[in-house]
Order: structure tokens, then C-alpha cells, then sequence
């Protein structure tokens, strides 16, 4: 029996969490009975079990959110409020059944959450955006400033990550698609996978990880973990918060630079998304072939505006930053996800200068819908770059 199952479960629940609020101690299949008891409620096993596990489930990993989080395929668990759970399996948003006891509940959900990561969540700081124990990243906005109310949002990370011929299985990539990015990373080519929020950059760029010889020693650079390709020579470099007193703050672009210092075979970063734009590209301008990374951008036409945006901000002019980034990269790799959520490599493009000296994307080639490639003007420049690392 569940709570749900019991007349009035909401109410006593929050019942026996009163009384026992009273008396600390161990939460125990005894002293919830107690607390039933000292309430004139029914003490049967069936609801002393069913009450306990609703508590526990309060205090200890995701609570009631947790059967979701465990679900096998699920990427993404969303709370808006206490009405509205959500999950994404890789094939867009679904409404589950779950429901939260109110909005008092949610805040309590997101505040542990956050507080295990080893942030606080409160009137005073009312977002944050942390990585739990288990590798989840935990996003959560208190209401009002969030509404139907408090917001929670969980991004699962896989266990064991996914391989190139399973992104080849699961639509991602196909036959002719996962070659070519084969032979880029065989190559050495420097690229970035860009991309739009969850069209599975970071998916992947872990499977091309899992591509590379293992001989090679691969430094990671993230704000949050969430790369872990199946190589046997990774290390990691994660950045930190401020903690509950604002000190303690490492940002990525100081990783970048301690990276340097650690013999990288390939430089990887997670996530370019501030200033540690301008380090990646010293990074790669200074002999770290093969080094990687994501970016956020709605085409690869995109990218090299949003690499200068980026720049700009970081105090690196227009003419520095197309200099650049026309030297250390060479490659784009474009993810897209339809309409029915299934997420795909449609594009490969190529960096070149243009007469007035600005980086420009020209597309090498381009994958359909329906998986079928098409040349596009750089696809001999591509495998012109392929052929030429290929040969050093």
C-alpha cells in the first residue's frame, strides 16, 4: 500500500512529520507507529510501511521524484510546481502521474537537493544550479519567482554513456555520418558541437571522446560534470561555485589554464559558454591538436558570432577573435532535434576566411531527416584537412 492508496494520505503524512518534528531522533518504522498512534490513527503494518516510505523518500536521494530518475532511457526529470512532473526519454516531454503533496513539499524537495550538492536555496539566493552526489544536475527556481511554482529541473546523466554505433542505432548518426566523424577525430581536426538546449551536444561529444586512441590522455574541462566517455585515460576538471560564505569560486577559464599544465593530448571543454572561449582558442592555437568542446548556437552559421560575442565580452576584440578562431578550429559539428525529439547530426561544416578576413562556416555536408546526405560546397576542403593531419 502507498500513500496514495490511503484516505487522506497528504494529511497524514504531514501528521506524523509534525509529531515527529517534536522529537528528533532516527526516522524508524517505530517511531512513525508511534506518532500514528499519538494521532488516534490506524497502526496497521500496511500503513505504518507506506507512511515511512513516504518520509524517507522526503530525506533521501530525489524522494518522490526518485522511480522516475532510475527509469531506464530517461534524460531529463522537470518539476513545475506540484501539479506537474514531467520526464524526457529522448523522445520529447511526457506528463507523468507523479504529484508533489503542495508547493510547501517542492520547496523542501528542491532546497535538499540543492543543499547535497553544497549550495543553500532560500528567500535570499532563490536559484541555484548544482551537481548532486550521483553526477545529476540539479536546477531549481523558488517560487514566485518561479511559477505554477517552485521549478526543478534534473538532467540524468547516463550510466556508462553512449558509443558511436549506438547514436548510429538510435538515429543520431548514420552509417555514412558516423565514418566522417570518425575519420575527424582520427585526424586530429579541432572542433565544436553546437547546437540548440538538449539536441545532445553533449551525447555526442562523449561518444567521440570514446573514439579516440587510448594511448591519448584527454583533459576534461566543465562547469559541470557530465562528459564521461568510455576512454581509458581521462581526467577531469570541474568548476565550483561560490560556497554559503561567496568565497571559494573556481570558474572554467582558470581550469583551461591549469589544463595547459597537464600534459593534454586532447584539451576538452565541456561547455564553452562565457570568457574560457578566449583560453580554449589560445589553448588550440598552441599546438593542442584535436582539442573539443560544445557551444551553444542555433546553426553552425552561428558560430563564429557567438564565438565573437563571447570574446568580446571576455575583453578579446572582433579582429583577435576571427584571427582566432580561424587558426585553432576547423571543424563544426551541427546537432538538431526534430519535432518528435529525436536528435541528429545535420550538419558538418568547415571554417574559412572570407575577403574581408571574418571566419565564416561553409557546410560540407548535410544529413535529412530521413538520413540522406548531401555534398555541400567544403566537402573537399573537409577531406582535404582529414587527408593532410592524417599523413603528419
Amino acid at each position: 500500500m502507498t500513500t496514495a492508496g490511503l484516505e487522506d494520505g497528504s494529511g497524514l503524512v504531514e501528521d506524523v512529520r509534525s509529531r515527529l518534528a517534536r522529537s528528533p531522533g532516527d526516522l524508524t518504522p517505530h517511531r512513525v507507529a508511534e506518532a500514528l498512534r499519538a494521532a488516534g490513527r490506524p497502526v496497521g503494518d500496511a500503513t505504518v510501511l507506506a507512511v515511512y516510505e513516504a518520509l524517507r523518500r522526503d530525506v533521501v536521494g530525489g524522494g518522490p521524484l526518485e522511480p522516475l530518475l532510475r527509469q531506464p532511457g530517461v534524460t531529463d526529470v522537470l518539476v513545475n510546481g506540484a501539479r506537474e512532473v514531467y520526464v524526457d526519454r529522448g523522445g520529447g516531454l511526457e506528463r507523468t502521474e507523479v504529484r508533489l503533496e503542495g508547493e510547501d513539499a517542492v520547496r523542501r524537495l528542491a532546497q535538499r537537493l540543492v543543499a547535497s550538492g553544497g549550495r543553500r536555496l532560500d528567500d535570499a539566493a532563490p536559484y541555484a544550479d548544482v551537481r548532486l552526489p550521483d553526477g545529476t544536475r540539479c536546477h531549481a527556481v523558488l517560487a514566485p519567482l518561479a511559477r505554477p511554482g517552485t521549478v526543478i529541473s534534473l538532467r540524468v546523466p547516463r550510466r556508462g554513456g553512449f558509443s558511436l554505433a549506438q547514436l548510429r542505432d538510435a538515429g543520431t548518426l548514420t552509417a555514412e555520418s558516423l565514418e566522417l566523424v570518425r575519420l575527424v577525430v582520427g585526424a586530429r581536426l579541432a572542433f565544436l558541437v553546437t547546437g540548440g538546449t538538449g539536441t545532445g551536444k553533449t551525447t555526442l561529444l562523449s561518444a567521440l571522446l570514446g573514439a579516440v586512441e587510448p594511448a591519448e590522455r584527454i583533459v576534461v574541462v566543465e562547469d559541470a560534470t557530465e562528459l564521461r566517455p568510455d576512454h581509458p585515460h581521462v581526467v577531469g576538471l570541474e568548476a565550483r561555485p561560490a560556497n554559503v560564505e561567496g568565497t571559494g569560486t573556481v570558474v572554467v577559464r582558470d581550469l583551461v589554464r591549469q589544463a595547459l599544465r597537464m600534459r593534454p593530448d586532447r584539451l576538452v571543454v565541456g561547455e564553452v559558454r562565457d570568457g574560457a572561449v578566449v583560453d580554449l582558442l589560445a589553448a588550440l592555437n598552441t599546438g593542442h591538436e584535436g582539442g573539443c568542446g560544445t557551444l551553444h548556437a542555433n546553426s553552425a552559421a552561428d558560430l563564429p558570432a557567438r564565438v565573437e560575442a563571447l570574446a568580446l565580452a571576455a575583453g578579446l576584440g572582433r579582429d583577435a577573435a576571427h584571427s582566432q578562431l580561424g587558426s585553432a578550429l576547423d571543424v563544426v559539428l551541427h546537432m538538431t532535434r526534430d519535432r518528435d525529439g529525436r536528435r541528429r547530426l545535420s550538419e558538418v561544416a568547415v571554417l574559412e576566411r572570407d575577403e574581408s578576413g571574418w571566419v565564416r562556416t561553409v557546410p560540407a555536408t548535410r544529413v535529412d531527416r530521413e538520413g540522406v546526405l548531401s555534398a555541400g560546397p567544403a566537402a573537399g576542403r573537409l577531406l582535404d584537412l582529414i587527408e593532410s593531419r592524417r599523413q603528419r
